[in-house]
């Protein structure tokens, strides 16, 4: 039996690709939400002065300025109850976290709320730009002839 782990990119009874999509999704998703949680620490630490972790982590869930990140927590929480979950991954499980995905991480002056903060992050910071271009290579992958059993 194998654990039902967010991270195990193989379960048993899970589509072995649709899993390992997941876990690339959300390891692109939590190397993206790090990047986007340091460029607030420094914004706010420039503003503020300095924080303590203790005080830091009460930002993070408390404070406005960290408020618009949470979309991307509750993402990953979402994508772990599939991982995790007693119910096998299945191909549309990916295919629905990824077009869902892309929509939430489309940088745009126009969009949401979310997306215009992303935009803006995207041209302020070059380790937010780093971490969206392998957040867009996976779409790109997803794309290719093949990928979810899709033929040329």
């Amino acid at each position: 039996m194998t654990i039902a782990s967010p991270s195990n990119p193989h379960r048993e009874g899970d589509d072995p690709a649709a899993r390992e999509k997941l876990v690339a999704l959300r390891s692109a998703l939590l190397r993206l939400h790090k990047s986007l949680i340091d460029m607030e620490r420094r914004t706010y630490e420039k503003e503020f002065g300095a924080v303590n972790v203790g005080e830091f982590f009460r930002l993070v869930v408390d404070h406005p300025q960290f408020a618009w990140l949470h979309n991307i927590s509750e993402f990953v929480v979402r994508i772990d109850e599939t991982l995790t979950g007693e119910g096998h991954v299945l191909p549309a499980d990916a295919d629905t976290a990824v077009t869902l995905a892309r929509k939430m991480f489309t940088p745009t002056t126009e969009g949401d709320g979310f997306q215009q903060k992303y935009f803006d992050a995207i041209q302020s910071d070059p380790n937010v730009v780093m971490e969206h271009g392998e957040l867009a290579r996976l779409f790109l992958s997803d794309d290719l002839p093949g990928a979810n059993g899709k033929n040329p």
